[in-house]
């Protein structure tokens, strides 16, 4: 049974100016994914905008991402939907294009209880025929719960774990009550910045936003810490973690988004149109990511991208 492994972008979501995907750009960026490195992609991500897609235009970044990456790296887009029968659906899609597993979200706006989000992910299993992965995003939805974990863990088509939470805290403890069901299914961080303790710690990877803005600095983290390079794997560590703060010091995605613009992919407009105040705060981020960006970019021998910046 297939099991994530590696580093994994949380792909963002090219759009043209009537917020349709841009097929051109999300191919320029599923190539970009496979020729950094990366072991993975996670399309129809929450840092993709995949919640303000329609059932179509999900089915389609699967369809695109997947013929372009044909078959070099494993696939495993996103089914978040706030009905399971819709997340089943996304499934059964992803399992016909070959993708070896999906990343399920708990359902979101309204607050289900503990027992309803378990018997969300159950009627995924049952319903979509593809492996699982759990995804732990508390910032978004209904933080899931140890024991719940435990007992989805025991199902064959659970295969991981994507853990957002951001909390080493809670991370370890999601291991724990894994390894106390018997299971060994894979431990993913959400967050950049835990990439290394968590890996000290026996995760299998991530799946992050900036693996796909700068998967030098995240591949360069995993190898280092193979290869047990802890100096180096440091480094990169707290290399990344100003660049991320800025990137969240606008509206989220937006500045993922212009990370990704510097690195020369028109990402276009977001689906949540920005207020009017919001454009100066935007100048302010772009200018620093732009400071930020230069050096660490030249590390690597890629320079910024600043035309029409």
């Amino acid at each position: 049974m297939f099991r994530p492994e590696g580093i994994y972008p949380a792909l963002l979501t090219p759009f043209d100016e009537d917020h349709r995907i841009n097929e051109t750009e999300l191919r320029r960026l599923s190539e970009f994914c496979v020729q950094k490195g990366l072991h993975g992609i996670f399309p129809v991500s929450s840092v993709g905008e995949g919640l303000h897609m329609s059932f179509e235009e999900k089915c389609r970044c699967m369809d695109i991402v997947m013929d372009q990456v044909d078959g070099r790296i494993p696939v495993t887009p996103g089914v978040v939907a706030s009905t399971p029968d819709e997340s089943a659906r996304l499934a059964r899609h992803a399992g016909s294009l070959g993708c070896p597993a999906v990343v399920g979200t708990p359902p979101y706006y309204f607050k289900p209880g503990v027992a309803m989000v378990e018997r969300f992910f159950e009627t995924i299993v049952e319903k979509g025929g593809v492996p699982l992965i759990l995804y732990n995003i508390p910032l978004f939805t209904q933080p899931l719960d140890y024991d719940m974990v435990k007992r989805l863990s025991r199902y064959e088509y659970v295969v991981g774990m994507k853990d957002s939470s951001g909390s080493m805290v809670d991370f370890l403890h999601f291991m724990d009550k894994i390894s106390i069901a018997g299971e060994d299914i894979s431990m993913l961080t959400g967050r950049e910045e835990t990439l290394l303790a968590c890996l000290v710690m026996g995760a299998k990877g991530s799946m992050t936003a900036m693996a796909g803005i700068f998967p030098e600095i995240m591949v360069g983290i995993y190898d280092a810490w193979k290869r047990g390079d802890m100096d180096e794997a440091r480094t990169l560590q707290k290399s990344m973690l100003v660049l991320v703060r800025t990137m969240f010091a606008v509206p989220f995605p937006v500045g993922f988004k212009l990370g990704l613009e510097l690195r020369g992919f028109n990402m276009g407009p977001p689906l949540m149109p920005l207020a009017h105040g919001d454009a100066y705060q935007l100048s302010v981020v772009r200018s620093r990511l732009q400071m930020l960006m230069r050096p660490l970019l030249a590390n690597y021998g890629e320079k910024l991208f600043e035309t029409n910046v």
